[in-house]
């Protein structure tokens, strides 16, 4: 028997959907370039959370309005409980036997998805990267250190990661300018300032912080402060970064755009898919330790101009989102409602499992073959998308498609 949650709403029953009443992920929308509302995706449609709230018919806080802002930042802040009962009562209004009473309110407050724009479903507090994925690290170690000291010491010990710009985070469909930059040819003595040529994408996984935290937390702690997840694509300029990351890491080469899905997918709709990391070669100290299986089993990939390129798993993450959080906590830095954390790039064994195209090209020495021509790094009015699923028996928990289209350098008021 499948496990499909059935809906009164048919094209939430479709096994192609992203979107049936098993994954219920938040966004914002709008319709004709109306007010930015809270919504909630089913099968072909979008439920108007903002106006459910104010209608009276479902609200999360009956002493506040948590949803007539424009993003989900006050309902996270609500917690876990208030999460919990939230979706318990729409997934009851939205199941197979729901009254006609009820069928009508949410006709009356939902949307067809084809007629809404989609917008940046939180407000990103804080942003960090982080460099997870075992197999990335290999393969750019190896590529400019060599295989034998691909992974830095530190590396198999805890995750490493870098503050980025909260203000770069943009939406899904928005327009990506090629970076400006110093770059600086191997042979060259001095650097110039030009438009990247390598630009790049990486294949990310992005967990967003529900519940605040002021000091440590432990792995457990940090897997149950996390209120869902995100694709993220962490443009990269390759050759920005070359001049610059010695000795601090990456800085301009991370700060042109990272762009997300535009639905949140939540912790809840993601449980029956958790999974355990990869084995460990050394043991982490207590404080990172996996105390249960904390990664989830997500089929990624990446298409460039529409045609698939890479395909990989989130289960390939060396170190799960819960324990970048608790690293990330162990010091004490207080953690805020709507803090983003990127994974890095998830990339896997083959060649056909990299998750960059720095990986993908080796570097531009190895040009990837595709329908729209040879490619080392993007081409200007290329368009790259990642992709991403859960799959289930009957069902698929779904983000849609996380895209950008990567426009020609804007013009520079100090170009050469």
């Amino acid at each position: 028997m499948s496990d499909l949650k059935r809906s009164w709403l048919e094209s939430a029953n479709a096994p192609e959907t992203d979107f049936p009443l098993n994954n219920l992920p938040y966004g914002v929308f709008s319709v004709d370039d109306g007010d930015l509302r809270c919504g909630v995706a089913i099968g072909d449609r979008i439920v108007d959370a903002t106006g459910l709230e104010a209608a009276g018919h479902l609200r999360p806080d009956p002493d506040a309005y948590v949803l007539d802002a424009p993003n989900w930042n006050d309902f996270m802040e609500l917690g876990p409980v208030a999460w919990y009962a939230y979706r318990q009562v729409l997934s009851m209004m939205l199941a197979e036997g729901a009254d006609d009473h009820v069928q009508d309110i949410i006709t009356t407050f939902s949307v067809p998805m084809a007629k809404a724009t989609l917008h940046m479903p939180f407000k990103v507090a804080e942003y960090t990267d982080f460099y997870a994925g075992r197999h990335h690290a290999t393969n750019v170690g190896t590529m400019f250190r060599g295989p034998e000291n691909a992974l830095p010491p530190n590396w198999l010990h805890m995750p490493i990661g870098y503050n980025g710009r909260a203000s770069s985070v943009v939406v899904s469909g928005t327009d990506i300018r090629r970076p400006w930059g110093q770059l600086k040819a191997p042979n060259a003595d001095t650097p110039v300032f030009a438009p990247s040529k390598r630009f790049d994408i990486e294949l990310e996984l992005g967990a967003i912080v529900g519940t605040p935290s002021d000091g440590p937390l432990t792995v457990d702690q940090a897997f149950e402060n996390i209120f869902g997840y995100v694709l993220l694509n962490d443009w990269s300029a390759r050759d920005i970064q070359a001049w610059e990351y010695q000795p601090l890491g990456p800085f301009q080469a991370k700060a042109t755009a990272t762009t997300i899905s535009p639905w949140i997918v939540t912790a809840a709709a993601l449980k029956p898919f958790r999974t355990a990391t990869p084995p460990r070669e050394k043991p982490l100290l207590p404080h990172l330790a996996d105390t249960t299986p904390m990664n989830h089993d997500i089929a990624l990939s990446v298409t460039l101009n529409g045609e698939q390129i890479a395909q990989t798993n989130s289960n390939e993450l060396y170190y799960s989102s819960a324990q970048q959080l608790a690293h990330h906590a162990s010091a004490g830095g207080p953690m805020r409602v709507g803090d983003l954390l990127g994974s890095g790039t998830i990339s896997g064994p083959e060649k056909r499992n990299r998750g960059s195209l720095l990986e993908l090209s080796w570097g531009g020495k190895e040009p990837l073959e595709t329908a729209s021509g040879p490619r080392s790094f993007i081409e200007d009015n290329d368009t790259l998308a990642l992709h991403g699923a859960s799959h289930g028996d009957g069902y698929r928990i779904g983000f849609g498609p996380c895209t950008g289209r990567v426009m020609p350098a804007a013009e520079h008021p100090f170009a050469p």
